[in-house]
């Protein structure tokens, strides 16, 4: 079996912003124009937003977006994305191949000796033809390609996939791509969720080494791992079969097909199976969480985050120790832990160890841990 490596690692965040202040703003005056049409026929009001109560409840005060036209237009509240002809790169290989060429310059590596891409994200654009397999055509990767998705896990259950063909032989280096568009299926009428996410792509390159073989600077994987259990707290039912389901079949209604999330119970329920996973995971290599540098955890909620090593190390991890980036950049969803590792692994010494770290719907967790060469 052989040895493997992150050889390369690319990230490409939109250069739109929409702070706290611009999104409570929009929402609050969606609101208001709401409650005086419920005023009239007798109907409960809605409650406002506000920047307090985003950061206290997730930590996160801006996001980027793809698109920010159309989003704080109280009569949109959604991006702006045109359509584009089946002849031009869609929108979501654009953003994919975009941290991939980063990533390919990181490894350096010719895009003709990567055999398999993954698309390994939270959304696709399309069933078919593959994401993957139109990223590899514009890349010129050669082998093959295809997609997957386990909600803000898919990330690190394509690392995972990624890392067992490469340490099998069958395949010798992988690309997987994870590009994160969730402001186009985000609800910014939600108050509970339309402050939580925004887009980020980021790649990741998996190669085998050669028996002794050390690249100074690369991250060792030494193991990866998976955990899912079915739950509804996160959903989104959007799907082919919605317009079968409905009598006007010409129209499809968007509010239940957007992003669900039950933020109380997914808190509570995430960070006690995101404990016992990082906890038993490095015990399988006679580890605990104090031997371990850096944790580079999905990048949904501070205090989620916080919570989760407070009960694992029995004290605070601070900033140096678990990385944040989902204060400036929000929860960008598979995207955010292959972030907060591209961003903060570089001042690891040889033989730290580092965990990388995922949860999302489903429920679904994925882990990997590493050493720095």
């Amino acid at each position: 079996m052989n040895r493997v490596a992150i050889t390369g690692i690319g990230v490409k965040i939109p250069e739109a912003e929409i702070p706290n202040e611009e999104l409570v703003a929009s929402f609050n005056e969606w609101v208001g124009r709401e409650n005086r049409k419920r005023e009239k026929c007798g109907e409960e009001p809605l409650k406002e937003s506000s920047v307090a109560f985003i950061e206290h409840a997730s930590g996160v005060k801006s996001r980027h977006v793809i698109a920010a036209d159309g989003i704080l237009d109280p009569d949109r509240m959604a991006p702006r994305i045109p359509r584009r002809s089946n002849e031009e790169l869609s929108v979501m290989a654009e953003f994919g191949v975009a941290s991939a060429r980063q990533a390919i310059e990181d490894a350096g590596v010719d895009p003709a000796g990567i055999d398999m891409v993954i698309c390994a994200a939270s959304h696709q654009q399309r069933n078919y033809p593959a994401m993957s397999i139109e990223i590899q055509k514009e890349l010129g990767t050669s082998g093959a390609a295809f997609d997957m998705s386990l909600g803000c896990s898919s990330a690190a259950a394509g690392l995972h996939v990624a890392t067992n063909l490469v340490r099998s032989g069958a395949q010798k280096r992988v690309l997987v791509v994870t590009p994160e568009i969730i402001s186009g299926h985000l609800n910014f009428r939600d108050r509970q969720t339309h402050f939580i996410f925004g887009d980020a792509s980021a790649s990741v390159i998996v190669e085998p080494l050669a028996e002794g073989e050390t690249r100074p600077g690369r991250l060792e994987v030494l193991d990866t791992g998976t955990w899912t259990q079915f739950s509804n707290a996160i959903r989104s039912n959007f799907g082919f079969l919605n317009r079968a389901s409905q009598e006007d079949t010409s129209i499809v209604e968007m509010a239940d097909n957007l992003i669900v999330q039950l933020g109380n119970k997914v808190f509570k329920e995430v960070t006690v199976a995101g404990h016992h996973f990082i906890v038993q995971f490095l015990a399988e290599h006679g580890l605990d969480p104090h031997g371990i540098r850096r944790f580079w955890l999905h990048q949904a909620n501070a205090r989620m985050n916080a919570m989760i090593l407070r009960m694992a190390l029995g004290h605070d991890a601070d900033q140096d120790r678990a990385p944040l980036v989902l204060d400036r950049l929000g929860n960008t969803a598979a995207a955010g832990a292959i972030v907060a590792m591209k961003e903060n692994h570089a001042d690891l010494k040889p033989g730290d160890y580092g965990l990388l770290c995922a949860f999302g719907a489903g429920y679904s967790i994925g882990g990997a841990l590493m050493r720095m060469m």
